[in-house]
């Protein structure tokens, strides 16, 4: 697995270099496999780079009613909330791109689920359900291995974005809580997050790290700090930014501002 880093000079060069990149991606699975999956966040500049791929003259060589969307978290508000990250992504992407319905997997908001706990659950059985669609094709019936298992509970995804807190959280994982802990479910409810609202669904970090590739997408002088730890090789549970890591390869996409306290030697090879 690699890990490469790549700095922006601004956030607008960030976002619009990233969705030409994500379709550069897309394109290129759809060619080899026909479909393609990516994983939003949330996020200023995760919802700038959704923007910025509707603006690219590219945009339309997607096939996008091929393309599969899943949620790294949502914040457990009503399903029409301007907060949910499903309605930013759907007025930012979703409905300009001709998506089909079936292949876009919300969260559930507070209008559907007693409490984040049951939104949870029944988004790692969607997405239990896709990944057996997925898996019935090729199963035969070796002997699994505990991560095996996890991660045939999950469909294949080809992207995964990142975002990352000022406190070095990603998705709805925040430092020291349980949710950055956890290694045996896919999606966990988040109750009395630090961040408003109280209430969050998230993918675990194993969930998280089933990606084929994972991006970081950072922008910001706030989140240097996070980011400098991070990749300084800092422990997960305290600096859950540190955790992040595709099963081919992790892209740091970051802004100057936020590449403030990226360690030198980093800086001088873009690798770590």
């Amino acid at each position: 697995m690699s890990v490469r880093i790549n700095i922006h000079p601004s956030f607008e060069v960030l976002a619009a270099t990233t969705a030409a990149r994500l379709i550069t991606k897309l394109l290129d699975t759809q060619n080899e496999r026909g479909e393609a999956t990516v994983v939003l966040t949330g996020g200023t500049v995760g919802i700038a780079t959704l923007k910025a791929v509707v603006n690219s003259p590219a945009c339309a060589a997607v096939d996008w009613s091929k393309v599969n969307f899943w949620w790294g978290d949502e914040r457990f508000v009503p399903s029409d909330s301007p907060d949910s990250n499903a309605v930013q992504a759907r007025e930012a992407l979703l409905s300009h791109i001709g998506v089909d319905p079936e292949r876009v997997h919300v969260m559930g908001g507070s209008d559907l689920f007693p409490d984040a706990a049951a939104s949870a659950e029944a988004y790692s059985r969607e997405l239990a359900g896709a990944a057996a669609r997925e898996h019935s094709m090729d199963d035969d019936g070796e002997d699994l291995d505990t991560t095996a298992l996890v991660w045939r509970a999950l469909p294949r995804f080809d992207v995964l974005l990142l975002g990352i807190g000022p406190d070095a959280h990603i998705a709805s994982l925040f430092p020291e809580m349980a949710g950055i802990r956890v290694r045996d479910k896919l999606v966990v409810g988040v109750e009395n997050s630090p961040k408003p609202p109280s209430g969050r669904i998230s993918l675990t970090l194993p969930a998280i790290n089933s990606a084929q590739e994972v991006w970081m997408v950072v922008a910001g002088s706030d989140k240097a700090g996070a980011v400098g730890l991070a990749l300084a090789g800092a422990n997960p549970v305290q600096v859950p930014a540190a955790g992040p890591a595709g099963q081919v390869k992790t892209l740091w996409l970051i802004d100057q501002d936020a590449a403030a306290k990226v360690p030198e030697k980093l800086m001088l090879n873009g690798s770590r």
